[in-house]
């Protein structure tokens, strides 16, 4: 019997209020008893992510924090967005790290410093800082944010005012030029790294941090391609929960266990065993990303009886869709592939944005889905601009669509729940 650990001492090393996070500690592990544990016919695999949930604040913290201590990383980068490339902050001996931004915190000190109708995202990050409920925050030595939104560049003047950040700058139109520029943006986040850490990036540890970032999206392929069958072999729920532990957890670890997952989804898609019977209407998700512990939706739609087999957004396929070319040899090169694959994200910053509806549509068809449901954390303007577009280019496909709007507390479930019962029906 594994020895049990006292993790205060650390927690309180990381300037961290244990009070108020064992308040949010017992919440989350009484939503996820209740969202995961609850679901039937779970593949075994998936044991591996209550694992990771269980050690999230815990055990995965100290991992990061003794590979510093014993020189086997030099720093723990954190960040937003996955337009932040961690091949470079493992080339650079750095730790990259997701940050806490799915849920609502010290809602009445953030709005102390920005505006009440901000969207629960930047307001979720900023309550767990001010809060000091977030090891992964606490324990970063330098935070990378992007300028993706007007709500996220205007916040994170206020955020640098607790935390060391960096702000890349990216392009919201793809033309040749935009497209160097970002290049160039990508060279300047190298030599910020090499700053910060002290390690020089070199052709050999770049390619190694390309090699294992490719091999963990060529995982998170495999799965989704075994959510194809019907039915399905594992719940939304879980994948999500995968491609949110992408951002968090050991890469390489990670990589095996997804594989492992994958492996199980195939021989029970191949037996006809699955999370939902078969003939259960199949729902793809697109919108806004879903930060640890922001479950709610896929709860919602899964408890209704349907299952999500695929999604598109960034805490979804486009974090692993695209591959970085791994023929480049010089730092240079492969600095460039990172920053064509990079800028291939099919963001809604970006104007015009076709390449999204054509990624939605293209998922629905693969994934062999009834509808789609297309959601945005409420005050994401971006989002619900686009919402317009998308459902005219899922009635052009013959797709039934619903757009939903939504924050992060649990007032609106009940709405939530009419509404995405009523489109079941109608499927």
């Amino acid at each position: 019997m594994a020895e049990e650990v006292d993790y205060y001492p650390m927690w309180e090393s990381l300037g961290m209020d244990t009070a108020s996070h064992d308040a949010l500690l017992g919440a989350v592990g009484q939503m996820y008893g209740s969202m995961y544990l609850t679901q039937n016919n779970r593949p075994a695999s998936t044991s591996y992510l209550d694992n990771f949930a269980t050690n999230l604040h815990s055990g995965a913290i100290k991992e990061k924090l003794d590979a510093k201590e014993s020189g086997k990383a030099k720093k723990i980068i954190g960040s937003f967005c996955l337009y932040v490339p961690e091949e470079i902050v493992t080339a650079a001996g750095g730790i990259a790290v997701g940050l806490c931004a799915g849920a609502d915190f010290a809602t009445d000190e953030v709005e102390k410093h920005l505006p009440r109708n901000t969207c629960p995202l930047i307001k979720g990050f900023t309550g767990f800082k001010l809060g000091r409920v977030c090891p992964y925050i606490e324990s970063s030595d330098l935070v990378v944010g992007e300028n993706t939104c007007d709500g996220k560049k205007k916040a994170y003047e206020f955020f640098a005012t607790q935390k060391p950040m960096y702000i890349m700058d990216v392009p919201h139109v793809r033309t040749d030029e935009t497209k160097q520029m970002w290049r160039n943006e990508i060279h300047r986040l190298a030599e910020r790294l090499e700053q910060e850490t002290g390690q020089k990036i070199t052709a050999e540890s770049l390619a190694e941090g390309i090699k294992v970032a490719n091999d963990k999206r060529r995982a998170l392929q495999r799965l989704y391609h075994a959510r194809a069958f019907d039915p399905v072999p594992i719940s939304g729920l879980d994948s999500l929960l995968t491609v949110q532990a992408a951002f968090m957890d050991d890469p390489v670890r990670l990589t095996g266990a997804i594989n492992d997952m994958a492996v199980e989804c195939e021989k029970r898609g191949a037996a006809g065993e699955g999370v939902a019977p078969k003939g259960s209407k199949r729902i793809l998700y697109t919108g806004t990303p879903m930060a640890v512990p922001n479950w709610k939706l896929f709860n919602i739609i899964e408890k209704a009886g349907a299952v999500v087999v695929g999604e598109e957004c960034c805490t979804g396929s486009r974090y692993y869709k695209d591959l970085v070319d791994e023929s480049g040899t010089t730092v240079d090169e492969m600095l460039d592939a990172i920053a064509d694959r990079y800028f291939n994200i099919q963001c809604a910053i970006f104007t015009p944005n076709p390449g999204r509806e054509e990624d939605v549509i293209r998922m629905a068809r693969e994934q062999h889905a009834d509808g789609i449901i297309d959601c945005s954390l409420q005050f994401c303007t971006i989002y619900e601009m686009e919402s317009f577009g998308m459902e005219q280019a899922a009635d052009k496909a013959g797709i039934p669509y619903l757009h939903l709007t939504t924050d992060y507390s649990t007032e609106d479930a009940g709405q939530l729940n009419t509404r995405i019962e009523a489109f079941l029906e109608t499927l």
